[in-house]
């Protein structure tokens, strides 16, 4: 039964979406409501524009600018139900799944239940360390941020200064580069004004990466000029560096440099958000394993988009890349053809148009890949800058929101300002205590 949440019977196929991502929402946008009761599952009432989270945390932006109730995305539809709660299992054999408030039936079930952090077994980051995948992490770090800067003003240690100030950036994809570029920037243009009684000069920002490069997928003179781009304001690039503890006071590199910090951000990776109940052939590395139609291997009527799906073949022998396009992309795909094979139509297996990668720095300072065939053409400075924030406000979902993002990107750029500097916590947090007790606020299940 499904009492418990709600859903009325319907003689149209019933499809249950696990997910109000990027992949979740272009698929119910693309599935026809004429033919399908489509209900969608999240643990929250909003889909998060993720692309943008770095600037809620760094103060650019408010989060409800980049944040659009799911409810209202789809009020005009008369067959979208949405229900707020988390899925603890998928009971496959029987067609339904248990939710934190119930059970319900599905005749088709979609996966796109995205991503979470992935700490590749590091025990302590993943007990101190901040995170950047949802909006009540982005706002825990404004407030750890702010926060820091007002117990510098008052402490007499200069060891607990130096803490305080300096900030430790592990991964150095684009989430790394931009919160780096966006932290240098409040140092040189906020903070000092908020804090005349403090020396900027000591604050240091650390982009600790793995591997040879920053931006690893992307060409190598987006690669280079986003190093030099940084270096110039001020963040102190490790490469080829791993971390090997953190006791929320020192980071501890595998090289034995040792660096003094009380805030720690984890951006060096992500792994799909499995959820239980499907057979163990059908996970790989992380993700659920599907085919060129994004159906599930082993099942008949369960499927997978966006980061959490795997699709496997000689061109991308560990998938697609966890990024928005390709949720969008195999979302709608799959609304599509789900529509197709209603009417017996023949289905369109999924291929990934790539639009380009890019990725900002700062204020005038951004870096564009363009796409095959156009892949030897890059842009670097203003004019990249100026494509990346058009490309974002163009894929906000809200106009309202994009109006927001415009006034404050323009209300930024005329001042240097960022005006959203509040500290606006939930609970009480010392920062080199284990985040065991605050990951519940951010998995909250509706009892």
């Amino acid at each position: 039964m499904d009492v418990e949440l709600n859903i009325p019977k319907s003689n149209k196929p019933r499809v249950v979406v696990i997910g109000g991502g990027f992949a979740g929402i272009e698929f119910s946008r693309a599935l026809p409501e004429e033919d399908f009761q489509l209900v969608m599952i999240d643990r929250n009432n909003y889909h998060t524009f993720q692309p943008l989270l770095y600037q809620v945390a760094t103060a650019g932006l408010e989060p409800d600018s980049i944040a659009s109730p799911l409810r209202k995305m789809f009020d005009n539809r008369s067959n979208y139900y949405f229900r707020w709660t988390s899925v603890e299992k998928i009971i496959p054999q029987e067609n339904y799944i248990l939710t934190g408030i119930g059970r319900l039936d599905f005749d088709i079930l979609v996966i796109a239940a995205g991503s979470k952090t992935n700490f590749f077994g590091n025990k302590e980051m993943s007990e101190r360390a901040f995170e950047m995948k949802q909006i009540p992490q982005a706002l825990d770090l404004r407030s750890q941020i702010l926060q820091n800067f007002e117990k510098a003003t008052i402490t007499a240690d200069p060891l607990e200064r130096d803490s305080l100030m300096d900030y430790v950036i592990v991964g150095g994809g684009p989430t790394g580069v931009e919160l780096s570029g966006a932290l240098a920037e409040l140092k040189t243009h906020v903070l000092p004004s908020d804090y005349p009684e403090l020396d900027f000069s000591l604050m240091n920002i650390y982009l600790i990466e793995g591997s040879p490069t920053l931006l690893g997928p992307m060409s190598k003179f987006s690669q280079e000029k986003a190093f030099k781009y940084l270096h110039k304001m001020g963040v102190e690039i490790k490469l080829n560096a791993r971390v090997q503890s953190y006791d929320g006071k020192k980071v501890k590199l595998v090289d034995g440099t040792e660096i003094n910090s009380s805030t720690v951000i984890w951006a060096a990776g992500v792994s799909g958000s499995i959820i239980d109940g499907l057979k163990e052939e059908s996970i790989f590395k992380g993700r659920y394993k599907v085919d060129e139609y994004n159906k599930i291997i082993g099942s008949e009527n369960i499927y997978a988009i966006g980061d959490i799906a795997a699709m496997v073949s000689t061109k991308n022998p560990n998938g697609h890349p966890m990024v928005s396009p390709v949720a969008m992309q195999q979302g709608k795909n799959l609304g599509n053809n789900l529509k197709r094979k209603l009417k017996n139509e023949t289905l369109k297996p999924f291929e990934y148009f790539d639009k380009g990668s890019m990725a900002t720095v700062g204020r005038n300072k951004a870096i564009v890949d363009f796409p095959h065939p156009f892949d030897k053409l890059h842009l670097g400075g203003i004019f990249a800058w100026m494509a990346w924030m058009f490309v974002h406000i163009f894929y906000i979902t809200v106009f309202r929101n994009k109006l927001l993002i415009f006034i404050n990107w323009l209300w930024s750029y005329l001042t240097y300002d960022k005006g959203n500097r509040l500290i606006i916590r939930p609970f009480k947090r010392e920062s080199n205590k284990p985040r065991a007790e605050i990951k519940e606020l951010y998995e909250t299940k509706v009892e």
